[in-house]
């Protein structure tokens, strides 16, 4: 049986724009475009561990909205099982520091599928360029 590994991402929207951040160097999918995030700890709610990993990754408090899309995306080591949700920065964080992320930029929605992201990010960012990028017409 295939090891399932349960991760989560935010897709943190400001004025319009949406956060994306370019995995390290070294690890799998180096290089490639994704909404940070990260593990679900055992017995952890999604929406905890998605405030949390934000907390560590970029120095950064979020609230956790809706749900946008769960995804899984075979690796050589297991099965990932991703859920964004749409995020939004708590009051007085307004500076995002990265810790594990090469790059990072803030990009209007319909510059989202320009990226190279990661396999188990593009639903989701197919997904979300297509409801952020109708509401700004």
């Amino acid at each position: 049986m295939t090891k399932r590994i349960e991760v989560v991402g935010a897709v943190i929207v400001q004025d319009g724009l949406v956060f994306c951040a370019q995995r390290g160097p070294g690890g799998s999918q180096a290089g490639r475009w994704e909404f940070p995030g990260g593990k679900v700890e055992s017995g952890e709610a999604p929406e905890v561990a998605l405030a949390r990993e934000i907390t560590e990754e970029l120095g950064a408090a979020v609230t956790v909205g809706d749900r946008i899309e769960t995804t899984e995306h075979e690796e050589a080591f297991g099965t990932i099982v991703l859920t964004t949700y749409y995020c939004a920065l708590a009051a007085g964080n307004t500076e995002l520091r990265l810790t594990e992320h090469a790059d990072a930029r803030w990009l209007a929605p319909t510059e989202l599928i320009g990226l190279d992201w990661a396999p188990a990010d593009v639903p989701a960012v197919v997904r979300v360029a297509a409801n952020l990028g109708a509401e700004r017409q």
